[in-house]
């Protein structure tokens, strides 16, 4: 009878070949065995400790190096491996393309089954480094000690930090001193109200005992130089509060729009709060091309505003609009995509099931005065009906970028019935893209396919596809 393996089990001489979803890094054992470890990079070789077992799959750490990758570089945060973003820093931009390029043609290849006339090459970000325009922090009590601190009795967690989550750790925050993801004020803000908070007295959260005032923030800036700051506190305690917000307005008053609300949840979700306008206009505004978009707090916009430009672009191009056209834009959110292209076609009509975006639509079709764009609110798979396309005439071009779960069976359906010459699919997730590729097969052809990458240093990449009637 066999000897059962002991674990943790160690296997020599692992091979890293490609990245995966958060941070991990995919290899094989001398056995074939597929092995996920994170800090690894591809062209890495390895051995591993394995601490997880699924399926035939194995999780584990790396314990000693024998090949270290030639696309490995120094990372430039100081933060790099114990914050819970960023997890590809210590790979070369041009090799992150490499591999999300790589990882999007596999799994319309392996998952979608579908040929693809035209691949078209990744386009890479030209700013790898502060690239976000909106990024949100939590404030607590304690702080993430590292394996070093932890040795060290005069060290205690008990520390009043801005900063994120460690993956895992839901009590306690690393203490972000400066994140390369967000430029303009942001770095500044946040470890200005730490400073201004501590000076006041003014308690921070502690996630265990559900205490404390200060609980969250977000910041919002744009290319235009305008920034917003949105504050959540644990109780509504006025007296505390409003100091609070006058001192911080007193220290930054760049400020463009300031927003607080009371967050006395037990999850920090913030979307289903009441955003209490404190200061400075109720929004702050950006531009895409030669579209201007008031932005709210509770607003969807693509968080890297120079590449959203760019797939946008993508799209509009697949599109091949000619002025005539009849466009269809499925989760649509605020409308961005919609009235980029609103000049290039006849008419287009959005779906969005948050009512809150199809306010800000509207309102920003106003105010680029779009009069050619109509927006409803509501699930898609529930609006996108025979009625509503009776109503609104069939589409010529339908342009649809669903969340990451992908395009609901029901839509899928749906769009095989309106048979729209042109399908435009932008997805932030290319396995459920390709789901959704092989279903509409025997109805669509895929005539073009581009990744755009918004996010550098992270395994996330969005993709476009044209699809053409058979």
């Amino acid at each position: 009878m066999a000897r059962r393996k002991r674990y943790p089990e160690e296997l020599p001489l692992v091979r890293f070949t490609s990245i995966a979803d958060k941070g991990l890094c995919v290899g094989r054992d001398a056995e074939g065995r597929v092995v996920f470890v994170e800090g690894v990079a591809p062209g890495d070789v390895a051995d591993v400790r394995v601490f997880k077992k699924r399926k035939g799959v194995l999780w584990g750490q790396a314990i000693h190096f024998h090949e270290l990758s030639p696309d490995r570089v120094e990372p430039f945060c100081q933060h790099f491996g114990v914050c819970g973003g960023c997890k590809w820093q210590h790979v070369s931009y041009a090799a992150q393309l490499r591999h999300k390029e790589q990882g999007v043609h596999e799994a319309i290849r392996r998952i979608g089954k579908v040929d693809v006339a035209e691949m078209q090459p990744i386009l890479g970000a030209p700013e790898t480094t502060y690239y976000r325009n909106k990024l949100e922090f939590g404030c607590a009590n304690r702080r993430w000690l590292t394996e070093e601190e932890v040795k060290d009795d005069s060290i205690s967690q008990m520390d009043n930090v801005i900063g994120f989550h460690r993956p895992g750790a839901y009590d306690k925050l690393i203490q972000i001193d400066h994140c390369h993801l967000q430029g303009g004020l942001s770095n500044e803000l946040r470890n200005g109200l730490r400073e201004l908070a501590i000076a006041m007295g003014v308690p921070f959260f502690d996630m265990r005992e559900n205490t404390g005032l200060l609980r969250q923030m977000m910041v919002r800036t744009s290319s235009l130089d305008q920034t917003m700051v949105l504050i959540a506190f644990y109780a509504n305690q006025p007296k505390v509060i409003e100091p609070f917000l006058a001192a911080v307005l007193e220290r930054f008053p760049g400020i463009t729009s300031l927003f607080y609300c009371i967050n006395g949840k037990v999850n920090e979700y913030l979307m289903d709060l009441e955003m209490i306008h404190h200061h400075g206009t109720p929004y702050i505004e950006e531009a895409l091309g030669h579209i201007r978009y008031q932005i709210g707090p509770k607003s969807f916009f693509q968080t890297n505003t120079q590449q959203a430009i760019r797939l946008f672009d993508v799209a509009v191009d697949f599109a091949g609009l000619t002025g005539t056209e009849n466009v269809y834009d499925l989760y649509t959110g605020i409308g961005s995509i919609a009235l980029y292209l609103a000049r290039q076609c006849r008419q287009v009509v959005g779906i969005e099931e948050i009512a809150a975006a199809i306010d800000d639509a509207q309102a920003n079709a106003a105010l680029n005065n779009v009069t050619n764009a109509r927006f409803y609110a509501g699930d898609v798979k529930d609006i996108l009906t025979d009625d509503f396309a009776r109503e609104h005439g069939k589409p010529d071009v339908l342009i649809t970028d669903p969340p990451r779960a992908g395009m609901h069976p029901k839509v899928v359906d749906m769009l095989i019935q309106l048979a729209a010459p042109k399908l435009v699919y932008i997805s932030c997730n290319p396995a459920t893209q390709a789901r959704d590729l092989q279903l509409l097969d025997a109805t669509y052809r895929v005539a073009k396919m581009r990744p755009v990458d918004l996010f550098p240093h992270t395994s996330h990449v969005e993709n476009v596809a044209l699809l053409i009637k058979r």
